[in-house]
């Protein structure tokens, strides 16, 4: 059943979106396997239960698409990008879910700017949900630093 409007910028979005959350799975995994090798079992955890809750955003996003009557299809995947410390890991991964945060504010506006209040909704909870994760990174990069 479709439900929402199908503006080819939301669709570009959603697509968009795909890619990057699918970027921030492979991220988070790589993390937890060098951390791993690297014989830091517990912090590797904390990376593997951010990409697992990485992984429900792509499952949300693959679902609006199919909802919406589209085909899910990532197209870019970025390639990790690692660090010799745990201090650089965290603060590459920071940075990287800053960029989330800012594209989904982006495509809030959007949303509100042409009265789509299914997709604003739907994008201003995964806002909320990487606002989350940036700033946990923000503070557990400060610890790393003693600040």
């Amino acid at each position: 059943m479709v439900y929402a409007k199908k503006d080819p910028n939301v669709l570009g979005f959603l697509g968009r979106a795909l890619s990057l959350e699918m970027t921030a799975v492979q991220q988070y995994l790589t993390l937890s396997r060098l951390l791993q090798l690297r014989g830091f079992s517990e912090i590797a955890q904390t990376f593997q239960q951010e990409a697992q809750e990485e992984m429900t955003h792509v499952e949300r996003i693959i679902s609006r698409m199919l909802v919406l009557g589209v085909a899910p299809s990532a197209t870019q995947l970025r390639p990790p990008v690692l660090g010799d410390s745990l201090p650089l890991l965290v603060s590459n991964t920071q940075k990287f879910e800053e960029e989330l945060v800012n594209f989904y504010q982006q495509a809030v506006n959007y949303c509100t700017h042409i009265d789509d209040f299914d997709n604003r909704l739907f994008f201003e909870k995964l806002l909320q949900e990487e606002k989350q994760h940036a700033m946990s990174l923000g503070n557990w990069q400060n610890e790393l630093a003693g600040n």
